[in-house]
């Protein structure tokens, strides 16, 4: 059932050419004694090690519209040794199934897109699965373009390394290979580097305003521990006095805001994430069985698509006015919110409700209300 919802996301107008892929886990904090998956884990969401279910999620996103399209659950290490084997088979554990990283599972995603001929132009990640070499290898020996984001204490050459053996006037020959030139560089010490040219890029209409950045980039080299020496892209964005950081193997002729448009791509599954606990139940459910967790994602993935096409279909069907954006001094409109789109369901349903006239009013008013809203916080944003 999953597979058929994401080859229907991935093949519709919007989605099939331009997106991206983003990747993030998210913790759940579940109850009971016999939980899939279930251990004590960090749970982002609570800031602390609690009892939770772990998914690794894959997300489609473009133009400000994104939608999740697959997930995997995460099974801890110790789920696979032989005192579990009697809980892996309650809870219906597949018997093929072996433990896997979090991040050998995001692969694992990404590559289940690819064998169904999923369209997209790159992968972005946040620094848990950013920070792997064996990752970013991966998608570069697939000819993935990625914008994984990297630890600020990550070390880079600003020219290309040389290994070998040193040679030493005195004392013992040395035996092993080593990073003989030149001096590494932590990436946090770049942003003020001489050669760095910061651009002030305007990169797509929020409800907040315009997303507005500095960005900067410079090829780097890093060495990994068994001396493999691989060249790519550092990206830089600034806002104020903070700094983010990515890797990308993005093409010599990419420019510079089509890198930065593609890395800002993965706010969009933390968006992903937030609805999927907020407005689909996805924190309520309690899935003891391993085939119940795979049967509430698709459910979850279905009902954000259904959410996702509404609002598509509205912005296709119905024009704004361009008065509008005057009137509230916008660059983008609100979009319909899932509480819209519950209401007018009420009104269509052959349920006891609100009138399609007095729905849409309802609709009318509550996105009023959000535009009037945000124009109040950009102008106090905006005050000296």
């Amino acid at each position: 059932m999953i597979s058929d919802a994401r080859i229907e996301i991935t093949t519709h107008a919007h989605f099939a050419s331009g997106s991206v892929l983003i990747g993030d886990e998210s913790a759940d904090a579940r109850g009971g004694e016999v939980l899939v998956g279930g251990a004590r884990q960090y749970n982002g969401r609570l800031g602390k090690v609690d009892l939770s279910q772990v998914g690794v999620f894959l997300s489609i996103a473009k133009d400000g519209k994104h939608n999740w399209l697959d997930g995997e659950l995460f099974l801890p290490e110790h789920w696979f040794d032989d005192e579990h084997q009697a809980l892996r088979q309650r809870v219906g554990v597949p018997e093929e199934r072996q433990f896997q990283t979090k991040i050998e599972l995001f692969w694992q995603l990404v590559v289940r897109c690819q064998k169904e001929g999923v369209v997209f132009d790159a992968v972005a990640v946040d620094g848990l699965y950013g920070q792997s070499f064996w990752l970013r290898q991966k998608m570069d020996q697939a000819h993935i373009e990625f914008y994984a984001d990297i630890p600020a204490n990550s070390k880079v050459y600003l020219s290309e390394p040389v290994i070998g053996i040193p040679q030493h006037k005195r004392g013992p020959k040395a035996q092993k290979k080593k990073v003989l030139s030149p001096m590494a560089y932590r990436v946090e010490n770049l942003p003020k580097h001489p050669t760095l040219l910061w651009q002030t890029l305007t990169i797509r209409p929020t409800e907040r305003g315009w997303l507005t950045a500095d960005f900067a980039r410079l090829p780097v080299w890093t060495v990994q521990d068994d001396l493999t020496v691989t060249k790519q892209w550092l990206l830089i964005r600034r806002q104020g006095k903070k700094h983010t950081f990515s890797f990308s193997n993005a093409p010599a002729h990419t420019s510079l805001l089509t890198m930065a448009s593609r890395k800002t791509q993965r706010f969009f599954i933390e968006r992903d994430n937030q609805e999927a606990k907020s407005e689909f139940g996805w924190d309520e459910i309690q899935t003891t069985s391993f085939l119940a967790w795979q049967h509430q994602l698709a459910f979850t993935v279905l009902a954000q698509w259904f959410i996702t096409q509404t609002r598509l279909d509205w912005e296709e069907q119905s024009d704004r006015d361009p008065q509008l954006f005057q009137r509230y001094q916008l660059s983008l409109l609100p979009a319909l919110s899932v509480a819209n789109v519950r209401e007018l369901l009420r009104s269509a349903l052959p349920l006891p409700a609100l009138s399609p006239l007095a729905a849409a009013s309802l609709v009318v008013e509550h996105l009023d209300n959000r535009s009037r809203s945000r124009k109040s916080r950009i102008l106090n944003l905006s005050d000296p």
